[in-house]
């Protein structure tokens, strides 16, 4: 039973893929299964027309009896020609064949009644022809014929009506039933086509969504690599700067104890000239130590980039920390320390970051501060960040220095006792500032003093 149910399908795919290439495009092949069906059809009424005729072979004169069996022989040409890919041939004979076969059939003086197919013929060639010119021809050479048998040669001797009735309404019956199924082949194939195409384009919607999230997604990606590449780059710059600051300084304070050994292991020298020879190397080895302590605060930030341990802070508390710890530096110098931080005030910092900003800061402005000076140190908080401030007397700076410190470059000057400096401390601030979400500010006035000072997260009181 599914053999006999499957058996109409296959025929019909059969005739549907009758010359059939995979060059054409998916409205050619339908335009061409829509040709092949009506050629099918037309071997069909070829062979029905005959047999109906048959009934009443005594009042058809012979030429009526070969125009009814000629759709036989023009739809095989027209499927053969499709089948050898000669498509605009096979179309433009069946276009002419059948039209002027139609008009002979009136040649036997009788009027058939099948003028309806002119129309058909017409109709089709304008759908199925490629080429605009032959669809011209086709339509016009069934326009000629039926001007031709209904207009100059309207002079009929008999009629199919009177001669057999039923034959008549048959050839009706069938014009329209050609017609209806033209039609509906070109509606369900254009509605199938319509249907290919929705698919096709949700299909492409699926895939433009697709490549507009994988682009979406490249476009992050490149941005995160150009970020990375200008952290790489500056961070490249810093080593660069790092390694000729140690190359450059790190060797003075050596060569110092150096040669302080040698002096001592080659001379016998007294107890007196060993203690005049100490404050120069003791003033290379606190240079040597701020050094070391930068360059190791820098490099453990850079090996534990993903490991900043932020907390909730009591800034008040850490400055009063920093003050203690560079007590001795101020009082050598004889500078004094005021700490206007009244009460406890909390940011969401790494305090190590942050306890070195505020020492490097704090040292910078007592180098810069002369004998009997003050240095203030103080916090105001407000509902989103916290302000730390380190306010001195010094000599201030002029504006090219300002320009220097705002451009991040690396330069160092001596301070009010001649101390030396790695020219590091505000470049580490900034970048240890950065990484909690802070930024520096520096006012100064030449002669005056500086305050430098920095924001970061207040932190919440949960």
């Amino acid at each position: 039973m599914n053999t006999i149910l499957h058996a109409p399908g296959a025929l019909l795919r059969r005739i549907r893929n009758i010359g059939v290439t995979p060059s054409l495009d998916d409205y050619e092949k339908r335009k061409l299964a829509i040709f092949n069906i009506l050629n099918c059809m037309g071997i069909m009424n070829g062979i029905i027309i005959p047999v109906a005729g048959l009934f009443n072979d005594d009042n058809l004169p012979p030429l009526a009896w070969v125009v009814a069996v000629s759709p036989v022989f023009i739809s095989t040409c027209a499927l053969i020609g499709i089948h050898y890919r000669r498509y605009e041939l096979a179309k433009m004979t069946y276009f002419i064949l059948y039209p002027l076969l139609t008009a002979l059939a009136y040649a036997t003086q009788i009027d058939i009644g099948i003028e309806l197919f002119f129309f058909v013929y017409g109709t089709l060639g304008v759908f199925l022809m490629k080429n605009i010119w032959h669809a011209i021809v086709a339509f016009g050479f069934s326009a000629l014929m039926y001007l031709s048998v209904f207009v100059v040669w309207n002079n009929y001797e008999s009629q199919l009506a009177d001669l057999n009735p039923a034959f008549f309404v048959f050839n009706h019956i069938l014009a329209v039933v050609f017609i209806f199924a033209s039609l509906y082949l070109f509606k369900s194939e254009n509605q199938a086509y319509l249907l290919r195409l929705k698919v096709k384009n949700d299909e492409l919607a699926v895939k433009k969504d697709k490549i507009e999230k994988q682009r979406t997604e490249i476009a992050g990606q490149v941005a995160l690599l150009e970020k990375q590449t200008a952290e790489l780059k500056e961070l490249d710059g810093v080593k660069n700067k790092l390694f000729s600051v140690i190359a450059h300084d790190l060797k003075t304070p050596m060569y110092a104890l150096r040669n302080l050994f040698r002096n001592m292991q080659q001379h016998n020298l007294s107890g007196e000239e060993i203690k005049m020879m100490l404050p120069d190397v003791v003033t290379d080895l606190n240079y040597t130590t701020g050094l070391m302590e930068n360059l190791l605060h820098w490099a453990k930030s850079q090996m534990q980039a993903d490991a900043m341990n932020k907390q909730r802070i009591n800034v008040s508390e850490l400055i009063r920390e920093v003050m203690q710890l560079l007590r001795l530096q101020a009082e050598s110098k004889r500078v004094y320390l005021e700490n206007k931080a009244d009460g406890p005030v909390y940011i969401y910092a790494d305090k190590d970051m942050v306890n070195l900003v505020l020492r490097n800061l704090l040292s910078n402005a007592i180098k810069f501060t002369p004998e009997n000076g003050y240095v203030f140190l103080g916090a105001s908080e407000s509902d989103e960040f916290v302000e730390v401030f380190v306010q001195d007397t010094g000599r201030g700076m002029n504006d090219e220095t300002m320009k220097k410190i705002n451009s991040n470059s690396s330069f160092t000057t001596k301070g009010t006792a001649n101390e030396t400096g790695t020219g590091l401390g505000l470049m580490l601030c900034k970048e240890f500032l950065a990484k909690n979400d802070g930024r520096m500010f520096v006012e100064s006035v030449e002669g005056k003093g500086s305050t430098f000072s920095f924001t970061l997260p207040a932190a919440s009181d949960n």
